[in-house]
This record gives C-alpha cells, structure tokens and sequence, in this order.
C-alpha cells in the first residue's frame, strides 16, 4: 500500500508516494535527495536528523512521512539564503563549531530553533537546548561559543 504525501519543503511545493511506515528522515534523503540531514542512531538519542516541521525542531527519524503531509519543513539545505549562509551556519564555520561535521546539520537546526525562542540564551539554556544532539568530536565547547556568537548576530 502506498500513500501520497504533500507539504513544503524548503519552500517548495512537494508530493511523493510513499508506504505508510516510511520516516520523514527517509522522506528527505532517500525521495527528495536532500541529504543534510543524517541518521545516525535510528533511535532518536543522537539528533542529527533534526530539521523543523512547521517552525519546530523536531527529530526526523521518530515521525512518519505522513504526519508530516500538509507541513512546511525545513532542512539544513533550506537555511541559506541566496548562497549566504544563516547566522547559526556562518557561526558554526567562523568558531569550529564542528570537526567531522556528521551532526553538525543536527545541532545547527536545534540551535536555530533555540535562538527563534531565546534571542539571548546563557550558556547553560544553551547546553539544555542542544541535550538531544549528541557529539563524539567536539565536546560542545566550541559548539555553545558558535551559538552564543550567532544569538549576538542575530539581535544585530
């Protein structure tokens, strides 16, 4: 059984057929080629397959495709704006807010989120924040300077 699913994504108007029990992160990367976001646990500890549904970070590999029909969703791909680079990514970059870079797409999403709620998070509000995103190279150090870096940015 196969169902049809509509929502935005990036922006863009998009429809695909897919079985009932396909993920939103399977959606993205395996019908629509947008690979930034990752899977790296498939049991949503690790959050590098954040992206926003609807203005929410939300963890792509614990919700259907078909929760998602009708939604406007975000990826790390949707973030740019004309090859400029959103205030958190440019932040990440400018203070090595990654090495290998697998969950950076993850952190950059949650982080954004955060900064839509928390224009001037501490340092602690932002180490709660990104609990769910899970890093093995960086030890976040780098990670809360960038967003600390990005929220300054972004209150202009």
């Amino acid at each position: 059984m196969q169902v049809e699913v509509s929502l935005t994504v990036n922006g863009a108007a998009v429809t695909a057929t897919v079985e009932p029990r396909t993920l939103l992160v399977q959606l993205l990367r395996e019908h629509l080629a947008l690979t930034g976001t990752h899977v790296g646990c498939d049991t949503s500890q690790c959050g590098a397959c954040v992206v926003h549904v609807n203005g929410a970070s939300v963890k792509s590999c614990t919700m259907l495709a078909v929760q998602a029909d009708g939604a406007s969703v975000t990826t790390i791909e949707g973030l740019a704006t004309d090859g400029t680079l959103h205030p958190v990514q440019e932040a990440f970059r400018e203070h090595h807010g990654l090495q290998c870079g697998f969950c950076t797409p993850g952190m950059v999403m949650s982080a954004v989120d955060l900064l839509q709620n928390n224009t001037s998070p501490s340092e602690a509000e932002i180490r709660e924040w990104l609990e769910g995103n899970i890093c093995r190279c960086t030890g976040y150090h780098n990670i809360v300077k960038a967003v600390q870096h990005a929220a300054a940015a972004m209150r202009g």
